[in-house]
């Protein structure tokens, strides 16, 4: 395979040569959309016990704990890289972010890198700090994404097969270069940010359904500032970590394809083609579309939970590699559990914030009816490719009815996206969630959608930080 000698530096001209009036109107508003998602999971994610603990953790640092950058959901305020981090596993800690989506035929649909939990937190803590434009804030995401997402289209499969998670390693990378942008760094600067984050990327799979999961976009996010802050204090790294024979893509995934990036960038932008989902549960993506067409079996036959004797359910082959729990004991075990996700529609005909709790989980009735439900491959899911995330449902009912349905897409995907007025709701829930006031949530909405013309980031993490009520109690039987 043919390589370019500067890889790394022409992801860093796209960096600092990228201006705002030059990214689509429509690429913008999709960023908005994300933004505004990643700060209600953030919300809710810091209101969780990960969020507890990490509190804990930067209060055990002895820094500051009322200048820099806000600890969304809470009054803290810590240096730029602290705040990145929290705000990181908060936006991931329930499974509910979105999800980048794959061109190749040889990448698993859905399974790339979760886009904005490592990108937004780095670029909100250093453009509050700065005092910057809600304009500067999005280009600067809009930058990191795209960096983070062009990578993991590029680098071989094999990366996140072996078990490397990428939204923790390419995340490391997009929010080095959203940093870079949000800094003023240099063309060199910017490159040699890029290594030093790359130098970081770390995150095993193997975590999935533990609290590491999510520490690993906090992680990428506060690698991200620590690599450009250093940089512009003088540190040095590699101008080429990235494509150099023991550079980021040979070591981490044995190689890549240098035309899935070189001359890509931005071209189309990721938000425009393939797109990024925003996920209607809180659970992994690859559940969504089985949950999909489940819900919908559930109403339009007005099925009750005393009349399913059996439930099957096929994809293909990758997916029972991710969605690995299959009698799950917790709440981020249930994220990855495509049978847990199944019983409690059956169950309670919703799956949001207050089904995966640990109570609901280990509820008699759900831990029965997850034994009701048999999952694993489909040759038909097999064949239709993975770039799809084909489910296929079949429910057995007491009366004799065998109840079918398939779904390529889920909900929130490009093929089927939630609206607008969607989004805000899913905002909403997760504000109310987090213990947000309903004044300030929509407040926040209304800033969010005209993101580009706010004079001061202050403004949108001034609401953010204040916090009304503690997280609703835990639904019980």
């Amino acid at each position: 395979m043919s390589r370019t000698p500067a890889l790394t530096a022409e992801i860093a001209q796209f960096v600092t040569r990228t201006r705002s009036a030059k990214i689509p109107r429509a690429v913008m508003h999709l960023g908005k959309r994300s933004i505004l998602d990643g700060l209600g999971l953030a919300l809710a994610g810091n209101a969780a016990e990960s969020g507890h603990i990490v509190r804990n953790y930067l209060k055990s640092l002895g820094v500051p704990l009322n200048r820099g950058a806000t600890v969304i959901g809470t009054n803290l305020k810590v240096p730029a890289r602290f705040a990145a981090f929290a705000n990181g596993i908060a936006i991931h800690a329930d499974d509910y972010d979105d999800t980048q989506l794959a061109v190749a035929k040889d990448r698993v649909y859905g399974l790339l890198t979760h886009p904005t939990a490592p990108a937004l937190p780095a670029v909100l803590a250093l453009a509050e700090c700065a005092n910057g434009s809600g304009l500067e804030l999005l280009t600067a995401y809009q930058i990191a994404v795209e960096v983070e997402t062009k990578i993991a289209e590029a680098i071989n499969p094999r990366h996140y097969a072996d078990g490397f998670h990428s939204t923790a390693t390419m995340g490391a990378i997009g929010a080095a270069a959203g940093a870079a942008r949000l800094l003023g760094l240099d063309a060199a600067q910017t490159a040699q940010t890029l290594s030093l984050g790359a130098s970081q990327a770390a995150g095993l799979r193997e975590n999935f359904g533990t609290m590491t999961k999510p520490f690993h976009p906090g992680r990428a996010a506060e690698s991200g500032v620590v690599a450009a802050e250093l940089v512009k204090l003088g540190w040095t790294a590699a101008d080429n970590g990235l494509e150099a024979d023991r550079g980021f893509f040979k070591a981490a995934g044995g190689g890549y394809d240098l035309q899935a990036i070189h001359g890509k960038l931005g071209k189309p932008w990721t938000f425009a083609m393939p797109g990024v989902s925003i996920k209607p549960h809180p659970s992994g993506s690859l559940t969504h579309p089985g949950m999909g067409v489940m819900l919908e079996l559930i109403v339009e036959h007005d099925i009750k939970p005393a009349q399913v004797l059996k439930v099957s359910v096929g994809t293909n082959r990758h997916m029972p590699n991710t969605l690995i729990h299959r009698r799950p004991k917790n709440e981020l075990q249930a994220k990855f559990s495509m049978e847990f996700c199944m019983a409690i529609l059956l169950l309670e005909r919703k799956a949001g914030l207050a089904q995966f709790t640990d109570a609901v989980v280990n509820r008699r009735d759900v831990q029965r009816m997850i034994g009701r439900i048999d999952f694993g491959v489909h040759p038909e899911a097999e064949a239709a490719g993975y770039e799809k995330m084909t489910t296929m449902i079949d429910i057995e009912l007491a009366d004799g009815r065998r109840i079918s349905g398939r779904a390529d897409f889920g909900k929130g995907s490009p093929a089927n996206p939630m609206s607008d007025t969607e989004v805000a709701d899913k905002f909403r829930e997760c504000a109310a969630w987090g213990g947000l006031s309903a004044a300030n949530a929509e407040r926040i909405i209304e800033q969010v959608f005209d993101l580009e013309k706010l004079s001061r980031v202050r403004e949108l993490t001034r609401l953010l930080a204040i916090v009304t009520r503690r997280r609703p109690a835990r639904a019980k039987k």
